[in-house]
This record gives C-alpha cells, sequence and structure tokens, in this order.
C-alpha cells in the first residue's frame, strides 16, 4: 500500500541511520525529495528474486527479511534489514536482477527511489557516489566477518554476537526492569537458527544454558536480554 509520506518516527529512523546521516544536508533532502513510501503487512512481498530492479529501497520500520530457497523449496532466511538501512542497489550498479526474495516482517515501512530518480541524484551529487563506495566497502567488510565467524566461532559465540546485534537494533527498555533490553523482532526460534547456519534445537538448546546463567531471559513474547556484558564475556573466551 502506498501512502504520500514517512510519519515522524519514520522519518527519524531513516534520518538516523549511520549512512545516510553521513550525507550532507542537499544530498539527503534530494534523496528523500524524489522519494516515495510503501507499508506492507507481515510477509508480504517487497521484492522477489530474478526481478530487474526498478526501485533502490531503505527501511524506514519493521524490517526485510531477505532470503532465498534452498533446493528442496524451503525458504532460509539470511538477514533482516532494519530500520535506517538502504539496500537495492548493487542491482542498479551491475544491470542485473535481484538475488534473493525480500518479505516484511512484521509491519514493514519501506522508502523507495525510482531507477531514474537515482540516476538524477547521482549526475546532480558527486558525492553519493564515494559514499555508495563506502557502503558496499562496509557491506563486504560485515560479510568476511561473518563467514570468519561461521568457520572459526563456536555456535554460542555466534548466537551471543548476534543476539548483541539484535539489541543494537531493535533493543527497547523492558517495562519490568528497566536494566533488561527486549528484542523487538519477533523471531522463531527456527528464524534465529537460519541467521546462525545452525539447527532449531541446537540454538533452542544454547538459549537455555544462557537462560540458566541467566544472561538472557527466555518469554513467549521474545527475547529478553539480562546482562549484555555477559553475551561479551562469551564471545570473547569461547573464541
Amino acid at each position: 500500500m502506498d501512502e504520500p509520506i514517512l510519519n515522524i518516527a519514520e522519518r527519524e529512523a531513516i534520518n538516523a541511520g549511520r549512512w545516510f546521516s553521513s550525507l550532507s544536508p542537499s544530498l539527503r533532502h534530494d534523496i528523500l525529495r524524489c522519494a516515495y513510501v510503501r507499508r506492507y503487512k507481515n510477509g508480504d512481498l517487497i521484492a522477489a528474486r530474478g526481478d530487474i530492479a526498478e526501485e533502490w529501497i531503505a527501511c524506514a520500520k519493521g524490517a526485510a527479511r531477505v532470503s532465498s530457497t534452498s533446493i528442496s523449496g524451503k525458504q532460509i532466511t539470511l538477514t533482516y534489514v532494519e530500520p535506517g538501512i538502504w539496500f537495492g542497489d548493487v542491482a542498479f550498479f551491475d544491470s542485473d536482477r535481484r538475488t534473493h526474495d525480500v518479505y516484511a516482517h512484521g509491519a514493514t515501512t519501506i522508502v523507495c527511489v525510482a531507477r531514474a530518480d537515482f540516476k538524477k541524484i547521482l549526475a546532480a551529487h558527486s558525492e553519493l557516489y564515494e559514499a555508495l563506495m563506502w557502503l558496499q566497502s562496509r557491506r563486504i567488510r560485515l560479510l568476511f566477518g561473518l563467514v570468519e565467524d561461521l568457520n572459526t566461532l563456536p555456535l554460542r559465540a555466534r548466537l551471543a554476537k548476534q543476539l548483541l546485534h539484535l539489541v543494537r537494533s531493535y533493543g527497547v527498555p523492558s517495562l519490568e526492569d528497566g536494566n533488561e533490553v527486549r528484542i523487538s523482532l519477533q523471531l522463531a526460534q527456527e528464524e534465529l537458527a537460519q541467521l546462525l547456519g545452525a539447527s532449531r534445537q541446537r540454538v533452542n538448546q544454547e538459549l537455555k544454558t544462557m537462560e540458566r546463567e541467566e544472561a538472557i531471559r527466555i518469554e513467549a513474547t521474545g527475547l529478553i536480554v539480562r546482562d549484555r556484558d555477559a553475551l561479551m564475556r562469551i564471545v570473547e573466551t569461547d573464541r
């Protein structure tokens, strides 16, 4: 569903993005001036693998779930794009088709810039070339980091790192205890396991161990992080 403008919270999420906030005011203005807004319900398809990329997009609310489909037909979640993150530009650069499916995870708001407007912005702002190079370099670093973790860290450490990342991206103070943080992104254990390249059973075992150690608390509505320092120690000591 298309809506003409972002609400205050959505605009704040876009403006607070680390990459977007580093751009000059005039470039940010031109990007948002050309942008249009789409809102999706949980599970709606945002972009399909094999599609020609006609839009550069950013998440302003909720999460964009990036997934692929295995040979057996099972959907595998690769990552969740959080509010403030721009993506989908790779297919613009190589003129190839989109490599993955993107679905809304929860009520999700997406900001879109059409290909023609994207090219006009590039022509008017040479700054954007360097900014996009930085963005791609950042993604490559993160990708290499994920590959290294997968090959060198035990599941327990990878899980702790993932929980810390989710706290930074989706953490909200717990109403029961201000020292605790609730992960507002609703993830089934199967989805969390897919992010880690592990089975749901193994992830469930590690979560229960962390709960016994009072680092987290598992609730029906999601995960509560009780002790971020404990999770950081797991990452450091389990290397």
